[in-house]
């Protein structure tokens, strides 16, 4: 039997349609996350904005309170990026990730990995954070003690990547602070690791959540070599279609895939959104010739952006002045009319969402697009801070203004907000999720993730 071929608009429906994009859910706020496996989060904003792009009737109170009840957790997971995931699944995956984890640490430290006692190393830390929950720089100064002529920055990353850990939420608004604790996941979590049904229930929960896709679309996401072996160990329990270059696709039998004339609504998606960063192959979400658009090179930072007809159109980010919040839309392309207000309709929400505390609310378009659009800036999140937009223009569209209670949220940290820490990796350009670039040692950011192991995604060369 001849095999179907997908073509770039249906595959488009398929995967919005399994992220909840073509319509809002009302399913439970664990339910969603663990319907994406998992939301990247080296910031601790953008998992929230990206559940109320999903869920209908999202709050963020429901989340922070998952949090804190320590039912969803923020912890290295997926190619050691930071993700926010479920306890459930953080338990069940984890051992299947934690092999991609050890290679990070040989193939980023190379020979430096030799000297390195990792066993006793991780006993160390473990204690230390079963004291009381501690930051990584804290760890490094503790190791540092302890080894005092050792390779700190080598010792910090190889417990980073052997030693199971979470951050501990505060009072931030967000639920993290710029500079969050760890503690060990296992005291944290008071439960056991499963065995997660190994690479083949992961690559069965990568098809339900961003099929259908290639193999290399898997190992991009997932970081696991042998991937070809896993799916011809499945057997018929997927089934395959062909895209319109030819390549080999995979997916579950009953998976949703919608027509290819769907329609898809606006939608904003945070910075670091998985629905960008899943494939090997992105035109399925983000045409070639727009991806640099969206990567802040310094850091490797993905923009928070926004999708037309489906597909990434442009950047968006926040402006706060005192008590007026301002949405600054900046697409790629002209937009049409209908576009623009259902843009205006959507961002207005967003803001309010956003910036609940603000007394009034605006969208404005900037006129050409701008390459760089502002970071999305919010209490607590320690995101790193852009330079603003400026409107370009008359013509902008605004979203009616509104009172509300409270009279101006607290300002975003400045740039380079302190975080957890993680030790520095030598020059080795990490390849895959848009994480940013290690910090160096002892400098404090906002919790980015170390540089995943080398071919554990191939991105970062490319952009």
């Amino acid at each position: 039997m001849p095999t179907t071929t997908l073509t770039r608009r249906e595959l488009n429906r398929a995967t919005l349609a399994r992220q909840m994009l073509l319509s809002r859910e009302r399913i439970a706020v664990v339910r969603g996350i663990e319907r994406l496996v998992a939301l990247q989060a080296q910031l601790a904003r953008p998992p929230f904005i990206g559940l109320w792009s999903r869920l209908e009737g999202f709050r963020r109170e429901e989340l922070v309170r998952l949090i804190r009840r320590r039912e969803v957790v923020r912890a290295p997971f997926l190619r050691g990026t930071l993700h926010l995931v479920s306890a459930r699944d953080y338990l069940a995956l984890h051992p299947v990730m934690a092999p991609v984890h050890h290679a990070a640490v040989r193939s980023i430290l190379r020979d430096r990995a030799d000297a390195l006692d990792v066993a006793r190393l991780v006993a160390e830390a473990r204690a230390y954070f079963d004291e009381e929950p501690r930051t990584m720089d804290e760890l490094r100064d503790h190791l540092a003690a302890l080894h005092p002529e050792g390779d700190v920055r080598a010792m910090a990353l190889a417990v980073r990547m052997h030693l199971p850990v979470v951050q501990v939420p505060g009072e931030a608004a967000w639920a993290y602070p710029g500079t969050a604790d760890f503690a060990p996941a296992a005291s944290w979590l008071g439960a056991p690791f499963g065995d997660g049904g190994g690479p083949r229930a992961l690559v069965l929960r990568y098809l339900a959540s961003f099929g259908p896709a290639t193999a290399t679309d898997m190992q991009t996401w997932s970081g696991l070599a042998g991937i070809k072996d896993v799916l011809r160990s499945l057997g018929d329990q997927l089934c395959t279609f062909r895209d319109e270059r030819g390549r080999e696709l995979f997916d579950l039998p009953d998976a949703p895939r919608p027509p290819a004339d769907t329609a898809a609504p606006a939608r904003f998606l945070p910075d670091y959104d998985n629905v960008l960063l899943a494939h090997d192959d992105r035109t399925r979400i983000i045409a070639d010739e727009h991806r640099a658009r969206i990567v802040l090179s310094a850091n490797l930072r993905i923009l928070p952006t926004f999708l037309v007809d489906g597909f990434v159109a442009g950047t968006w980010g926040i402006e706060r002045k005192r008590a007026s919040a301002t949405l600054v839309i900046a697409p790629f392309e002209t937009l049409s009319r209908a576009a623009r207000e259902d843009l205006a309709e959507e961002g207005e929400a967003l803001l309010r969402f956003v910036e609940e505390d603000a007394g009034a609310f605006e969208v404005r378009f900037d006129k050409g697009g701008a390459a760089k659009a502002p970071a999305a800036r919010g209490k607590g999140d320690g995101a790193t801070k852009a330079p603003a937009v400026r409107a370009k223009g008359a013509g902008a569209t605004k979203a009616p203004a509104a009172r509300a209670k409270g009279d101006g949220a607290a300002k975003a940290p400045a740039a380079r907000a302190k975080g957890d820490g993680a030790a520095k990796a030598p020059p080795a350009r990490a390849k895959g999720d848009g994480a940013a670039k290690a910090p160096p040692a002892r400098a404090k950011r906002d919790g980015a993730a170390k540089a995943p192991a080398k071919g554990v995604a191939k991105e970062q060369r490319r952009r």
